[in-house]
């Protein structure tokens, strides 16, 4: 049996099977069904980085603005953050305290909506050796 997540007007079917723990408490979903779309979009990896090129030291403030650039990229596209089915983030040297800095802003970005997929995948270091963070996504729009 599977348990659906908040009902959605997109292509998006969000489900949490009943077989498999809750994942909601840590902003993320087990499976995103896609049907009857018209595009696909990939987004590349976004850091950080501020529009001048600017890196906080603090992984918060990076967490942040990578989602920034990531819900501008959407946008250029006529796209936001729900029409994303799933995300890779990436997290140098990752910790209990990144992974809930990095829930805690996902839950705000999502609230009172179903999480993508996502996968975490912790790195030693990123393109620039300043980046703590950065967010890959897929969408898929009507």
């Amino acid at each position: 049996m599977k348990t659906t997540s908040t009902p959605r007007t997109s292509c998006l079917n969000i489900l949490n099977p009943e077989t498999l723990y809750n994942p909601q408490p840590f902003a993320y979903s087990h499976v995103v069904e896609v049907q009857n779309f018209r595009r696909i979009l990939h987004i590349a990896g976004q850091g950080g980085e501020t529009r001048d090129g600017e890196l906080s030291a603090v992984f918060a403030e990076q967490v942040w603005q990578a989602f920034h650039n990531l819900e501008s990229a959407l946008h250029a596209v006529d796209a936001t953050l729900q029409d994303v089915a799933v995300l890779r983030v990436l997290i140098v040297e990752h910790s209990v305290e990144k992974h809930t800095v990095l829930i805690e802003i996902m839950q705000q970005l999502w609230r009172n909506q179903a999480f993508p997929a996502c996968t975490l995948i912790p790195v030693s270091g990123l393109a620039l050796t300043t980046m703590l963070f950065e967010v890959e996504a897929t969408a898929y729009t009507v």
